[in-house]
């Protein structure tokens, strides 16, 4: 058999070839098995102001769909070419807001790639790796503190006792500052460290001042020294 035949039998083979069923199931399995643990890291570190169950629902499928994909592609060229004409049609327009939210949703892809390639053992320490890693770096202090905005509206006889009571606060920051007539409206933001439970007492503290007239906060996400 000259070498054009063997050429001609090994792409044909491939074209004809079929998926494993029981590979295809190994592979959603674990796929499945590493997005939960994903999102388990995911919801242990969050730090944003609504916890979305819709994306974790979307990190678990990103990591079945990848490994069906990859699964797929692997085992069949012909699949392989109809997969890859009909993804480039796709267009993603979902805008990601937080950076870590990108990564994590890279995590998930890799996850799938690798089981998708029947490459179990290295997709499982791999994940288990990353998700150690990452907590070790939030529990180091790479993780965003909850940060609130402070609204106060008084009258002017009150803000020496407003100032006073900021001056207590941990870690505070003026945004802004308006004055109606004889009222005054600050805005302040507040670095508040309490593993996402607000402490209501700071608006309690200022309610209670002769002179406020409200008191109120507001879940704010943005960085001091902005």
């Amino acid at each position: 058999m000259s070498v054009v035949d063997t050429i001609k039998k090994s792409v044909l083979e491939n074209f004809t070839g079929t998926v494993s069923v029981g590979a295809m199931l190994i592979s959603l399995l674990l796929a499945f098995a590493i997005g939960l643990f994903i999102v388990y890291v995911y919801r242990k570190t969050y730090t944003g102001v609504v916890y979305s169950k819709a994306y974790s629902l979307c990190i678990i499928m990103l990591a079945m769909v990848t490994a069906m994909i990859i699964r797929t592609i692997s085992s069949n060229i012909s699949l392989s070419l109809g997969m890859v004409g009909a993804l480039s049609i796709v267009r993603f327009r979902t805008a990601i807001k937080e950076p870590v939210d990108t990564s994590f949703m890279f995590w998930a892809i890799s996850a799938g790639i690798m089981t998708g390639a029947g490459l179990y053992v290295p997709s499982l320490i791999a994940s288990a790796a990353i998700g150690v890693l990452y907590f070790i770096a939030y529990l180091m202090g790479f993780r965003v503190s909850n940060r609130y905005l402070l609204v106060i509206k008084y009258n002017e006889k009150a803000h020496q006792d407003v100032l006073a009571r900021l001056k207590k606060l941990h870690k505070f920051k003026v945004r802004s500052k308006s004055i109606f007539g004889k009222e005054v409206e600050l805005s302040i933001e507040l670095d508040i460290k309490d593993n996402g439970r607000v402490d209501t007492n700071i608006v309690d503290q200022f309610s209670g001042v002769d002179g406020v007239i409200n008191a109120s906060l507001i879940a704010y996400q943005n960085d001091f020294g902005d």
